[in-house]
């Protein structure tokens, strides 16, 4: 049931500001640039209701798509709030009130977002979209995890020759860096694609859960059976679960900051707007500063807080990527790194090696 009562409080709001701004005057007049920032603090308001509403009614929305639709608009609803005022005996327009109105808006949108800078508290901003269960749950599912697959995509066809009539979930991380751009596409992805699509026409479901490598991916949902983002992924009907795994580690706060911050809508205008050179360029600064933004954390397995989020799926076997290790904590299991082809399976709903695990 979609809770569309919700939508009350920004309907609220927007129509106080309609109606104050029907008024000839107001009973307290504030000085620059104090009506400035009541400008912004109103607007403010303004989108975290809207943006608070949206979570609960728009799921399978990215983050960077729900922020920029809010403010474009509480954007222009502020437009027309200072044309509104044109009419009114006492009152003008002000470009500047405008840009104070957008100005909050961002920064409503950006308040609402910062409990996710130290709480594991990510399924507000997690998305999905296509079909959490599979046709046949008989059928055998092969899970890769992280395999930053460069020149070539390695295990992939010989496990596909093993295993033809096997289904498919991957948990992230396919390639060093993959934004979603019209134009910035590699041989190497557009490759995979076309093996989804294969796959896919033979009747096989593929899952594709992103990673913190994978940008504005959104627009390939409809090449997958299942598309997702952030927690909460998982095949209800077979107690499995999943995640990247990028988002368990709650103390890491400067790394929940990057996550935000670059799949934003500001970074998506900044990426379509540049040259496709440019972009591209940017996608491989970007890939260089991730790599630093984790790393002591990924050094050393969190234990505990593994332990915490598998226990937060009681009967049910939880399953992550990103750590690059194989490891095993009560009812979760961080998938080893699949760069050299070591893939798992999931079957009869059990997990095991689909080849043998590599170890140092």
């Amino acid at each position: 049931m979609r809770r569309t009562w919700i939508w009350i409080l920004p309907l609220a709001l927007a129509i106080n500001t309609f109606w104050l701004s029907s008024r000839s005057s107001l009973p307290v007049s504030l000085p620059h640039p104090l009506d400035w920032l009541a400008h912004a603090t109103e607007f403010a308001a303004l989108a975290l209701a809207m943006e608070l509403a949206a979570r609960a009614t728009w799921r399978g929305a990215p983050t960077y798509r729900r922020h920029l639709a809010i403010f474009l608009l509480a954007s222009a609803y502020g437009l027309s709030d200072e044309v509104h005022q044109i009419f009114v005996a006492g009152r003008d327009a002000s470009v500047l009130d405008w840009a104070a109105d957008s100005a909050g808006a961002v920064a409503g949108l950006a308040l609402s977002c910062l409990p996710l800078l130290w709480r594991r508290w990510m399924a507000a901003l997690g998305w999905r979209r296509g079909r959490a269960e599979r046709p046949d749950p008989s059928r055998p599912l092969v899970l890769v995890a992280d395999p930053h697959w460069g020149g070539e995509l390695t295990g992939l066809g010989e496990a596909t020759a093993r295993l033809p009539e096997a289904d498919w979930l991957f948990l992230g991380d396919i390639f060093d860096v993959w934004v979603g751009i019209p134009g910035m596409e590699s041989p190497q992805q557009e490759a995979f694609l076309a093996w989804v699509d294969e796959r896919r026409r033979q009747g096989r479901w593929v899952g594709f859960w992103l990673g913190n490598r994978e940008y504005f991916l959104d627009g390939l949902s409809d090449r997958f059976d299942l598309m997702g983002e952030g927690i909460g992924g998982g095949l209800p009907g077979e107690a499995l679960a999943w995640e990247h795994g990028d988002l368990i580690n709650a103390a890491d706060g400067r790394y929940r900051l990057w996550n935000l911050v670059s799949r934003s809508g500001a970074m998506w205008v900044v990426a379509r707007a540049l040259p496709r050179s440019t972009a591209r360029s940017l996608a491989a600064r970007l890939e260089r500063s991730l790599r630093t933004t984790n790393r002591a954390y990924k050094l050393a397995f969190p234990r505990e807080a593994f332990r915490a989020a598998a226990a937060a799926h009681p009967g049910q076997t939880f399953i992550t990527g990103h750590f690059h290790t194989h490891e095993v904590e009560g009812n979760g299991t961080a998938l080893p790194w699949a760069h050299d082809g070591s893939f798992m399976l999931w079957e009869n709903g059990s997990l095991k090696p689909l080849t043998p695990l590599a170890h140092p």
